[in-house]
């Protein structure tokens, strides 16, 4: 069987969700660290373009965005379980509106200039300014609004007055009883906030949501050991991609298997990726495509947030 490898960088949140999902389940992999900014080559040699981060690589299979990587995650080892059963509709939706609407706001509080001024506090001018430019390239295109931080700030206290009392009143330790994607999804901006003595305090004032946190992050991170780029490469190259899931292709456009289309978020992040379309199905889209460096790959996309279009 062929070794999760995750490429990702150390203070990316949703690359500490995928960090946490991989403790959660207790599995071992292969930690590939990755630039913060643009250009990622051998990143993109993998995805065809795709540069959000964390991308989790199975041999010749390239898994975007965290929502997908969990439910691979879940055929590697079904239990504990993601989407506990008779709640999976609930988590994944809950698990979205954090990625979503409680990641926009964190993203707002912690690029104000306050925080901007601690946590890039060591950074030489030119590295900060080329940072904020990536970001901007990142969030430029999409459907995804910038919020700012005044608005943040103003709406903050509703979403953690919201979580505080979910979890004053649950009868379990996390947000829907037992651990789920919900939580995983939740933890992640929190994270981020908790980075610097400027935003942390969005976070500390709610005591029962500073517990529920804890407990989540004491999930740890598994049991990664590091391989380099050039390392995952070569596992790609030399892999043969995985047979295609057992369900039906379906596509309400009218896209066919074998087209070649392109696909891409719709919210942030939205460099197209091209290839031949192999596989629709309720939670999944699959690309074939082929890099002289990375070989013949399938890259996986969920269908939710993210389009298919003609080339």
């Amino acid at each position: 069987m062929s070794e999760l490898i995750l490429h990702h960088y150390p203070t990316s949140p949703f690359s500490e969700k995928a960090r946490l999902l991989l403790g959660f389940k207790g599995l071992s992999w292969r930690s590939v660290n990755i630039s913060p900014v643009m250009p990622k080559p051998d990143l993109t040699a993998l995805t065809g373009g795709y540069r959000k981060t964390p991308v989790l690589q199975v041999g010749a299979d390239i898994y975007c965005d965290t929502s997908l990587i969990a439910r691979r995650l879940e055929q590697e080892k079904a239990l504990p379980a993601f989407f506990p059963e008779g709640q999976e509709m609930i988590a994944a939706s809950f698990a979205a509106w954090a990625d979503s609407v409680v990641f926009q706001h964190a993203v707002s509080l912690v690029f104000q200039p306050e925080s901007v001024a601690v946590r890039f506090g060591n950074m030489p001018p030119e590295a900060i300014k080329a940072f904020i430019a990536d970001r901007a390239a990142l969030f430029s295109g999409g459907s995804a609004t910038r919020l700012s931080a005044e608005q943040a700030k103003h709406q903050w206290p509703t979403i953690m007055a919201r979580l505080e009392q979910q979890l004053q009143r649950e009868e379990g330790d996390y947000l829907f009883g037992e651990p789920s994607i919900a939580d995983f999804a939740m933890a992640h901006p929190l994270w981020f906030l908790k980075a610097t003595a400027v935003t942390s305090p969005c976070v500390d004032s709610y005591p029962a949501v500073s517990a529920w946190l804890a407990r989540v992050l004491g999930f740890g991170h598994g049991a990664p050991s590091e391989m380099t780029s050039e390392e995952a490469l070569e596992v790609a190259r030399n892999a043969t991609p995985a047979d295609l899931p057992d369900e039906q292709f379906a596509d309400p456009n009218g896209f066919q298997a074998g087209q070649q289309v392109v696909i891409a978020a719709t919210d942030y992040g939205v460099d197209p990726v091209a290839g031949e379309l192999l596989f629709a199905g309720r939670e999944e889209l699959i690309l074939r495509r082929k890099d002289e460096r990375g070989g013949w790959v399938h890259v996986h996309f969920p269908r939710f947030g993210f389009r298919i279009g003609a080339c």
